[in-house]
């Protein structure tokens, strides 16, 4: 049953679910299946879209194959490149309309006008298009052909008539668009049908059955696109008041008569603070004093009110070191904030080591705010029953192993509510007494929870076996601790060309010939000096032991001396020049 009553009498816009590429000499053309005269193609040499026509496509291709949607365009220093979705998987419905998650994609490079073109123009266009190669593998990335992910289910209950039958660009949120601005040249030429706005973050569903009653439940994550970025190079908010790491969570709940929507936030503190990779385990972190702070924060919460309704904000780091340096300041400015009642709450020091339940400790406090929020429920007709009246934000450091498992226990609360309210469910009973229903919702929280920090941090969530068996196990100890070096490895050698990716598919860097290459080879570079640097300290460690090992006279405990003294010097340099030495981001700053 789809909700959107008050556009049920207009034809709801659909998309082109499958399409045919055709790969010619000198062009690209894409077109659909079902509509084969719609369409369009786009020229190899100068890399200009135009749209089909009786004479475009008289010649044979060289190549046919089916694509199943189109991401985008960009064009770079010489070339465009459109970006196609190879293949997808369904992975549920929403509202009644099935979701895929994209799960590769192929960057189509029309570029033949590169080999009249500098030395350095090819050099960059080399780089852009590694970074293109990098956007080819990027996770979390969903779509429906029928229907806007983007929006909220309350937000969709208050849509204006025929809403649904506009392209679905037009009805989708544009901070949740992740292709945003890969669009902007096929929205030009009104390619309505062959634009697809993709959200990134996760989806996930399960059946659930309690006790005579059948119910779905789907968990629907958004990442906000306007601070989009990797976890040590997007930290804190930007002037205007967006943060890094900021995602909508939705938790659906669809039975025979009713529909409940239960909406969370997460983001980074926001403030601004950094915390800059330098080949330590655990980075400094540090406060950025500035004058415009005060207006950051207020524009942030401003637009969570806007949005939501009164906030409440749950700040879950620790209390001591420099994680509590930077509670402090968060704490001073909230000090200041209308509408908003700010909580405090150490989540290692109450739950660190302990288990799931020990949430209730944080949910004694809020409890009657939290409850006053309510959810959002409407009827089969699509009559409003109830309307959630805030929001709960949530952050910890990354804003996502701490942040999710306080999220999953408020999930369960407000599916206990839920459930109590149309008496499913006894008000002395609760969603954790039914073993296996209990345990998908769980697991759709702790799926939920790795997808999200895939596309962050790089590797699964830590922390994942509180949400899944609500205490620690020791595999799940280990797989911590593997996640934990990944993320040190990702984090120091791999994100800052990742960050690049980001910056360059969302618009926050715009390529142009008119401006300096940010690429060009000033002097030392020492990312590439540093597996010289790793293999004269691995050697200089095993010269001396092995001479240390062999000595017997004067001299070779001198050529040990000398070969420890070497590492040591080695080792002293890349640990004082440990943030040149790591992955950075070249295109854009922090801010």
């Amino acid at each position: 049953m789809d909700t959107e009553s008050p556009s049920d009498s207009s034809e709801r816009f659909k998309l082109y679910d499958e399409l045919e590429l055709q790969e010619f000499q000198d062009k690209f053309v894409i077109k659909s299946h079902q509509s084969p005269n719609e369409g369009f193609w786009i020229s190899r040499v100068d890399g200009n879209i135009n749209l089909l026509d009786g004479d475009t496509v008289a010649e044979s291709p060289t190549k046919t194959s089916t694509i199943y949607g189109v991401v985008g365009t960009i064009r770079l220093v010489i070339g465009t490149y459109a970006i196609v979705i190879t293949s997808r998987k369904e992975v549920g419905s929403f509202l009644g309309f099935p979701v895929y998650r994209l799960t590769s994609m192929r960057v189509l490079a029309c570029n033949e006008a590169l080999r009249f073109s500098t030395s350095q123009e090819k050099r960059d266009e080399a780089y852009f298009l590694t970074l293109l190669k990098v956007v080819e593998s990027m996770p979390g990335l969903y779509y429906s052909y029928e229907a806007d992910i983007s929006l909220n289910l309350q937000r969709r209950s208050k849509l204006v008539e025929g809403w649904t039958s506009k392209p679905l660009w037009k009805q989708a949120d544009p901070r949740y668009v992740w292709n945003k601005h890969l669009t902007e040249e096929l929205i030009e030429l009104k390619l309505d049908r062959f634009i697809i706005p993709l959200v990134q973050g996760s989806f996930q569903t399960a059946e659930l059955k309690l006790k005579d009653s059948c119910a779905t439940l789907t968990l629907i994550s958004r990442r906000c696109t306007r601070r989009l970025g990797t976890r040590m190079w997007r930290r804190g908010a930007n002037f205007e008041g967006d943060t890094a790491n900021f995602i909508e969570t939705e938790q659906l709940l669809e039975l025979e008569e009713f529909k409940f929507s239960f909406l969370q936030v997460r983001g980074s503190i926001p403030i601004l603070w950094e915390q800059i990779v330098d080949l330590s385990y655990k980075p400094h972190l540090r406060v950025i004093s500035h004058e415009q702070t005060p207006n950051i924060v207020e524009h942030h919460f401003h637009d969570l009110s806007q949005r939501y309704g009164e906030v409440l904000a749950v700040d879950l780091t620790d209390k001591h070191g420099e994680e509590g340096q930077l509670s402090a300041a968060y704490a001073a400015e909230m000090q200041n904030q209308q509408n908003v009642r700010y909580v405090p709450f150490d989540f290692h020091y109450h739950c660190g080591s302990s288990n799931f339940d020990d949430l209730k400790i944080l949910y004694d406090q809020i409890s009657e705010d939290f409850e006053k929020q309510r959810y959002f429920m409407i009827d089969r007709k699509g009559d409003i029953l109830e309307e959630q009246k805030g929001i709960m934000r949530s952050n910890c450091i990354d804003s996502l192993d701490r942040t999710n498992v306080t999220q999953c226990y408020m999930a369960q609360k407000a599916l206990n509510l839920q459930l109590q309210r149309i008496g499913v469910l006894t008000s002395s009973e609760c969603i954790s007494m039914f073993d296996e229903q209990y345990g998908k919702f769980r697991i759709l929280w702790a799926e939920q929870g790795d997808e999200i920090s895939l596309e962050y941090a790089g590797t699964n969530a830590l922390k994942g076996d509180l949400v899944r068996y609500g205490k620690k196990t020791l595999t799940g100890i280990i797989k911590d601790g593997m996640s934990a070096l990944s993320r040190y490895y990702l984090n120091n050698f791999h994100d800052g060309i990742r960050q690049d990716a980001l910056d360059l598919i969302s618009g926050h860097y715009t390529v142009s010939r008119n401006i300096p290459s940010p690429f060009q080879r000033n002097g030392f570079e020492p990312l590439s000096y540093l597996p010289v640097a790793s293999a004269l300290i691995i050697g200089g460690l095993t010269a001396t032991t092995f001479t240390l090992q062999q000595g017997r006279n004067a001299h070779q405990y001198v050529s040990s001396v000398l070969c420890a003294g070497i590492t040591a010097g080695v080792m002293a340099i890349v640990k004082a020049k440990g943030r040149q030495f790591c992955s950075r981001p070249r295109l854009c700053g922090l801010l």
